[in-house]
């Protein structure tokens, strides 16, 4: 579950004290979650230092540069050979990478190395607003920090729709297939407005540095832009595939909030409906619910075929 980046922190400092700080962690959060605030508090935790801790000695950070924003292999290699060196002042070393999703593959690959055999008295931190761009044993090398937004953000325009349609399914009190199979289509047509929009406005932001590109006849930092820009697109799709999942557990997590007679829900203008479902629903019928839609986050991030898995889903989720 995510954390606040204090409430993390503190955790981060109790590992500290029983000796249990792991040799690597995956800081990851949405804008205004306070990823890079906590990524230098846990530098100077490791390192013993409150003042400046990425301008330490033994502090070595990088973070995209060049025209493409991606990050070169050359300075992973520069992060290894500092971490092998000595350390300054006799104590532990830390490697910090920001927008580590946006490592080139020749750096992803040589940086997987440094995780498997990571230099001694060393620690790294990754940063990553979007992990599911990394490696899979990057990801699976790593202790993952994921942080929530202090401030919850407004609802996107699909995600009020999305809130609607659960809404006016509640309303039906269906729980046959049919209903769970409707569900499923209107849901995929959310997802498919959201490619639409976002291809095009990644599309629109491409072609006006093309012009740039062509005129100086940088064929590669087109090409590179081109990359950057298709992986921004999948990015941007699966986090908004992601928000929009997250709003239906959130409707369930209401129903119960109800049960249990707690005031604060995550959608209090949907306050009637998600009453309404407390009422027709036990507590294990919608425990049940929900998990079908936290393993379907899972099979999206074991690459499950999109559709089958929302089918899948969506029948254990609406249908009795």
């Amino acid at each position: 579950m995510p954390l606040t980046a204090d409430e993390a922190l503190t955790r981060l400092r109790t590992a500290k004290t029983q000796g249990r700080l792991a040799h690597a962690y995956l800081i990851t959060g949405p804008a205004g979650s306070g990823t890079r605030e906590l990524a230098e508090k846990l530098t100077g935790l490791i390192l013993g230092t409150s003042e400046a801790p990425f301008k330490h000695a033994d502090a070595h950070v990088i973070e995209p540069e060049s025209k493409s924003r991606r990050i070169r292999i050359e300075l992973i290699r520069e992060m290894e050979r500092e971490l092998h060196l000595r350390s300054s002042l006799g104590g532990p070393k830390v490697g910090v990478v920001f927008d580590a999703d946006r490592l080139v593959e020749q750096a992803a690959n040589a940086f997987l190395k440094t995780l498997e055999e990571p230099p001694a008295q060393s620690h790294l931190i990754l940063v990553s607003s979007q992990p599911d761009q990394l490696l899979e044993t990057i990801l699976s090398r790593c202790i993952e920090v994921p942080l929530r937004a202090v401030v919850k953000p407004a609802l996107t325009p699909r995600q009020e729709a999305l809130l609607q349609i659960l809404q006016s399914h509640a309303a039906q009190g269906s729980t046959d297939v049919a209903g769970a199979f409707g569900l499923v289509q209107q849901f995929t047509r959310l997802l498919a407005d959201a490619k639409e929009a976002i291809g095009d406005e990644t599309a629109a932001a491409l072609k006006k540095e093309e012009a740039l590109y062509n005129q100086v006849g940088d064929r590669k930092g087109l090409e590179d832009r081109e990359e950057y820009f298709k992986a921004l697109t999948e990015a941007r799709y699966r986090g908004e595939r992601e928000r929009l999942i997250e709003v239906m557990e959130q409707w369930f997590a209401d129903a119960l909030r109800h049960q249990h007679g707690m005031d604060t829900l995550d959608h209090p203008a949907f306050a009637a409906a998600t009453a309404t479902l407390a009422t027709a629903m036990p507590t294990p019928q919608l425990l049940r619910r929900s998990t079908a839609l936290a393993e379907l986050r899972e099979n999206f991030n074991r690459n499950v075929q999109e559709q089958l898995a929302l089918e899948c889903a969506f029948l254990k989720a609406f249908a009795a």
